[in-house]
């Protein structure tokens, strides 16, 4: 007899901040090792917060079930589905406004500035595009379809309803997508333009700076120079696949490093978001989006309104 799947149960808790409640499942627990369900979230979650804390939450009812709060008291029962809200941490708000490049009853294109990650992940949880975006325009079921760099502006691409979201991340993951983006960086003439590079690029997890390695190539960029002045140049980067950080590690592997990039040719101490320096982004600007709507058959092209550092301004002498 074959088990059909069954999907979990709506959450009972709404958004708080933009941000999902966590659900847990209690899994088997064939010794009996536990024998209320406040036995084993001490167990689970005592090690992180301590089981005072854990009372605390059991107390306050912010542990729930579908029919209500949970009781610490409560028979363990395996398979059961309980939802929490995370206690999140103040975060420096990034200082800028999401832009809003196209919206319609399936998808949103935003511009996404820099400083902004893309989705709630380690210290970035409320302050991120998706957080906002789902408190600004009131779409709770808002997800993205890729994942932009936290320090690299311009177009994201964000599906309205929870179910569309498979169709639309089939497109990055089978390359239909066209993506351009800009860049500043130095000017070399010795660097013969264009060209496209392709490298084996490993990130080890726990690690800032990915790495080109010896093996079958993994990744694919077309680099172009669309103007130059002083020391400084505007290029135009199409990447045909896409690595974590890998227009910026082809740039520096060609000895063209992206201004102002903290990791790359050399990591930087990473400062606390209440030291950040918002006037010295990451020169690196996702410019353009481009591919034919999955549901629809509607052919798309967007273009992002955000703009890099003027190279007049690089050009300038000090002091100026």
């Amino acid at each position: 007899m074959v088990r059909r799947h069954r999907h979990p149960p709506p959450s009972p808790l709404p958004q708080r901040d933009g941000i999902d409640p966590v659900r847990v499942r209690l899994p088997p627990d064939p010794g009996g090792e536990w024998e209320t369900v406040r036995d084993h979230l001490v167990a689970r979650f005592g090690a992180a917060i301590g089981a005072e804390r854990v009372d605390a939450i059991l107390r306050a009812g912010r542990f729930a079930g579908v029919d209500g709060p949970v009781r610490g008291a409560e028979p363990y029962t395996a398979g059961r589905y309980i939802w929490f809200h995370r206690d999140f941490a103040p975060e420096e708000r990034v200082p800028f406004e999401i832009g809003i490049v196209h919206r319609d009853e399936r998808i949103v294109v935003a511009d996404k500035p820099h400083f902004l990650a893309t989705t709630p992940r380690g210290r970035h949880v409320t302050e991120t595009a998706l957080a906002r975006l789902r408190r600004e325009l009131g779409l709770p079921e808002l997800q993205p379809a890729h994942r932009l760099d936290r320090l690299t502006a311009g177009l994201a691409l964000f599906v309205v309803r929870a179910g569309d979201r498979g169709a639309y991340q089939t497109l990055f993951r089978d390359r239909r997508v066209r993506k351009e983006y800009e860049a500043v960086a130095p000017y070399d003439p010795a660097v013969a333009l264009p060209v496209t590079v392709r490298s084996r690029i490993k990130k080890e997890r726990g690690t800032l700076a990915a790495r080109e390695v010896p093996g079958e190539p993994n990744s694919e960029s077309r680099i172009e120079l669309l103007e130059h002045l002083g020391g400084f140049g505007r290029y135009r980067l199409s990447p045909a696949t896409g690595r974590t950080h890998q227009l910026r590690v082809h740039m520096n592997s060609l000895g063209l490093p992206l201004l102002h990039d903290p990791v790359y040719p050399v990591v930087l101490e990473e400062v606390p978001p209440d030291r950040t320096d918002y006037t010295r982004p990451l020169q690196l600007l996702a410019k353009v989006l481009e591919f034919t709507d999955p549901l629809t058959g509607e052919p798309y092209r967007f273009e992002s309104r955000l703009r890099l550092v003027p190279l007049t301004r690089l050009d300038r002498p000090s002091g100026q």
